[in-house]
């Protein structure tokens, strides 16, 4: 099986760097709209409980519909392609990144903000340079679950044609091949786990501070 593999990437090259950049692109493109939603909403939800209910709410619902069932329900509203791709993997990225947001805000120290008003700051300020730097590794925290979550998922984007690495797949699906079926399956979970150690590496240049 490792020959057949080894035979297909020499000659499918090419292919398979499309499928890559096309699996990137996708799942960063979901990650930028999960992170503009989630954590603005996550700052508006760390404010109280009552607004908290009222954000988290309907994301996790619809976190519980499967994200292939989710790809199949936005057809008749999108088509095909990349926009419902787009549209269930943000779906999928947004509550750990709402979450994390939400408890990291809610775990700034109170004298903190205390002594940022004693100095003088605006609201606008505290946010700025005092409750948002720290709560920024929990932000990042769930920006790197909803990274790795996406690339995973976005295998299935393949299914409705919206390209990926999820060809591969189900090319193998289709011809019964277990050699694609493990090659696709590797390629995914060696780019999810890729993508997050490069994360992880950002973040800790980013939070120099806790790594001190």
């Amino acid at each position: 099986m490792g020959a057949s593999m080894l035979q297909y990437v020499q000659g499918n090259w090419p292919g398979l760097l499309r499928q890559l950049g096309t699996h990137l692109w996708v799942s960063l493109l979901a990650l930028v709209v999960a992170a503009a939603i989630g954590i603005p909403c996550g700052y508006l939800a760390s404010r109280s409980p009552k607004s908290e209910a009222l954000v988290t709410g309907p994301f996790q619902v619809l976190r519980v519909v499967p994200s292939l069932a989710l790809l199949i329900l936005l057809i008749p509203v999108m088509g095909t392609g990349v926009p419902p791709a787009v549209t269930a993997l943000t779906v999928l990225a947004v509550p750990p990144i709402l979450l994390n947001t939400i408890a990291g805000f809610r775990e700034v120290p109170d004298f903190m903000a205390e002594t940022g008003q004693a100095l003088g700051m605006t609201d606008r300020e505290l946010l700025r340079k005092v409750r948002f730097p720290l709560a920024l590794p929990l932000i990042l925290a769930g920006v790197r679950t909803a990274l790795v979550e996406v690339i995973a998922s976005a295998a299935l984007a393949a299914k409705i044609g919206a390209g990926g690495l999820g060809e591969i797949i189900f090319t193998g699906l289709g011809l019964n091949r277990g050699d694609l079926l493990l090659l696709g399956g590797l390629a995914v979970a060696v780019l999810s786990l890729g993508c997050g150690g490069l994360f992880d590496l950002a973040c800790r240049r980013v939070l120099k501070y806790k790594y001190v």
